[in-house]
């Protein structure tokens, strides 16, 4: 994988802000667990996922949302501890805000009541591809079942294939893989225009500072469940945002 320093990174995200990408931009997105036997769904009820919709006023690739209105979605990979799913959850309901969650397929597999967990809570549910590996660089095959993979899981957990779909592995999708994508049933890629580097572990103090340098009205913020950090930072975090008057929203909510 393709060394990628924070400013490299970032001058990238400025730079892309707003448009389609032609080439691959490789992230620091956590690893994915190793694959795990499929596990039954709970037979609770609740509100399924919305069916993906082409917004027409976007590319097919979309870093960020309208810079008029002071809403940003804050977006968390779905992978790793359950524990910190629920309390990052939780922070975000207790604060008034909602999150949206890019599951990773084995994720689900091994902690399939998630699912609901993140509906119940008002959330919204992604597509971050089946065992979370670099995607862009996988033949034709085995890059559409990744992103089969993962979108039968939801289904078959919630009742749809998720709103939304984020490449493993990369910020923007290739050519390929956003093709396959829109054959799965997703109309875009969602990426994003702020990295908080939690995955790097620098601390909470840094992941808010990380996110507040760049993140303005319209910001689609990457974050990860997983992490102590991210865990450790979000009440700091929401509370910097209400204080420039930007409250956190779903990823629909904000490009509706």
């Amino acid at each position: 994988m393709v060394r990628v320093t924070t400013t490299d990174r970032r001058a990238v995200l400025r730079a892309g802000a707003g448009i389609v990408a032609s080439g691959v931009l490789t992230t620091g997105c956590a690893p994915g667990g190793a694959a795990a036997p499929p596990a039954a769904p709970s037979s609770r009820t609740s509100t399924p996922a919305p069916a993906p919709a082409p917004l027409l006023r976007y590319p097919a690739q979309i870093l960020h949302g309208p810079r008029d209105r002071p809403r940003v979605a804050l977006t968390f990979h779905g992978n790793g501890d359950p524990a910190t799913a629920h309390a990052l959850l939780s922070a975000a309901e207790e604060h008034g805000s909602r999150v949206t969650v890019f599951a990773v397929g084995t994720w689900l597999d091994a902690h399939p009541g998630l699912a609901r967990r993140v509906l119940d809570g008002g959330h919204e549910l992604g597509n971050h591809t089946l065992r979370h590996l670099d995607i862009n660089a996988m033949p034709e095959a085995d890059a559409e079942a990744e992103i089969r993979g993962c979108a039968e899981r939801l289904k078959t957990l919630t009742g749809s294939i998720g709103t939304w779909f984020r490449p493993s592995r990369a910020a923007l999708a290739s050519p390929l893989v956003e093709r396959l994508a829109r054959r799965a049933g997703y109309p875009h890629v969602l990426s994003y225009d702020v990295d908080s580097l939690d995955f790097t572990s620098p601390g909470a103090p840094a992941v808010v500072r990380n996110v507040m340098a760049d993140v303005r009205a319209g910001s689609i913020v990457s974050l990860h469940f997983g992490y102590a950090d991210t865990v450790a930072a979000l009440p700091g975090l929401l509370h910097e945002l209400d204080r420039r008057g930007l409250h956190a929203v779903t990823t629909t909510e904000l490009l509706s």
